[in-house]
């Protein structure tokens, strides 16, 4: 993939990488807010460092218990290189919350008063690559004859503007509810974490983005799986939780 000067700098890299590139499983799970990495050309942002290693900036935990999954299952993993803040590659460029200009209490002042050109820089570059690979991913399975199971991993913070979230893990859905029903089923009887539907977001706060451009129209299984980030700081929570969400996904998977 080549990368675009535009934005990214030779040594930035690609916006985009793929673990497990073989994986033989039908899950396809996709990481969009992997990394707190900003491209070189960006500085900070005019941010304060707290708020580079915050929520704000990625799904802390997030990447890791994907990796882990990917493992578990033999699964393909493609995940954002860059930060959130650049570009929020779970939301369309019309969206507001594509390049905030304020998440939460901080004001990102490198993201004020972005010209149209900026901001067709920046999808150009880091969110046209990222949904054009889970888009070649799904084309090569489908000619190939494989099935695909699209599974979106992302964490969320305890405290949200003062308000503490009881929920521990939310299973959500767009329009298509069908993993989310088989995995809360699964789900029903366990005493480890408190798990919600739609929890703490839904499809109304426009956070199902990648399942509705990839599943939701050709009738692909798909999930998003929140996480509440105090569960997985570490590499114990980080492989408790992705073993507990393999054995889910499995349950669920059975004759799908």
């Amino acid at each position: 993939m080549l990368v675009q000067s535009a934005v990214l700098t030779e040594a930035d890299g690609d916006p985009v990488a793929v673990d497990n590139a073989g994986g033989r499983s039908d899950v396809l799970l996709v990481c969009e807010h992997a990394s707190n990495r900003l491209p070189e050309g960006y500085g900070d942002l005019g941010l304060p460092a707290d708020a580079l290693t915050s929520h704000i900036a990625w799904d802390p935990g997030a990447l890791a218990v994907s990796q882990r999954i990917a493992k578990n299952l033999d699964a393909v993993l493609v995940y954002q290189r860059f930060s959130r803040l650049i570009y929020d590659c779970n939301r369309p460029p019309t969206s507001p919350a594509a390049m905030r200009d304020v998440s939460e209490v901080f004001r990102i002042p490198g993201n004020e008063n972005l010209s149209e050109a900026e901001k067709a820089r920046r999808t150009a570059a880091l969110y046209l690559p990222f949904q054009g690979r889970i888009a070649q991913e799904i084309a090569a399975r489908t000619k190939a004859g494989r099935a695909t199971v699209l599974v979106t991993v992302h964490s969320f913070t305890p405290v949200y503007y003062g308000q503490k979230r009881e929920v521990e893990i939310g299973f959500l859905h767009d329009r298509d509810s069908r993993l989310a029903d088989r995995m809360l089923a699964a789900a029903a009887d366990t005493n480890l974490y408190l798990i919600a539907r739609n929890e703490p977001y839904g499809a109304a706060d426009g956070v199902t983005h990648t399942l509705e451009v990839h599943a939701i129209g050709p009738g692909l299984l798909n999930v998003m799986i929140e996480i509440r980030n105090d569960l997985i700081t570490d590499d114990v929570g980080q492989g408790f939780v992705a073993d507990f969400l393999t054995g889910l996904l499995r349950e669920s998977l059975v004759d799908a």
